[in-house]
């Protein structure tokens, strides 16, 4: 397994998501562009990635690509414990290690749907 945000990992992630079929998004989703910022990453590591939601695929990106409809802040080494499955999103929201700011119910319908399609 590729380290959490290496040139690999994306190359992976890309992959995945060129051979996955995600389905439709939920009922109550919308496209959406979300931005997650890395607090604390490696120099040698992007320190942001965008999602880019539409009603028939997923594009994830190094960096920011703005505009944003909502961005999440997140340690890198709580990003990466997530990735790993050593901890679970839920915990890391309720604890407030991830931060929202910006449209919140952008995220909310897609949570589900973005964790069956991002895990492994």
């Amino acid at each position: 397994m590729a380290d959490f945000l290496s040139d690999q990992w994306f190359e992976d992630l890309t992959a995945r998501l060129a051979h996955a079929s995600p389905g439709p998004l939920p009922d109550e989703a919308r496209p959406c562009r979300l931005v997650v910022e890395f607090t604390e990453a490696p120099d040698t590591l992007t320190s942001s990635l965008t999602l880019a939601v539409s009603a028939t695929s997923l594009q994830v990106t190094p960096g920011e690509e703005p505009p944003a409809d909502a961005y999440l802040r997140i340690g890198y080494s709580d990003a990466a414990a997530i990735a790993r499955g050593d901890l679970d999103s839920a915990t890391a929201l309720r604890d407030g290690r991830i931060k929202v700011r910006g449209d919140a119910s952008a995220i909310a319908p897609l949570a589900n749907w973005l964790l069956a399609i991002l895990g492994d």
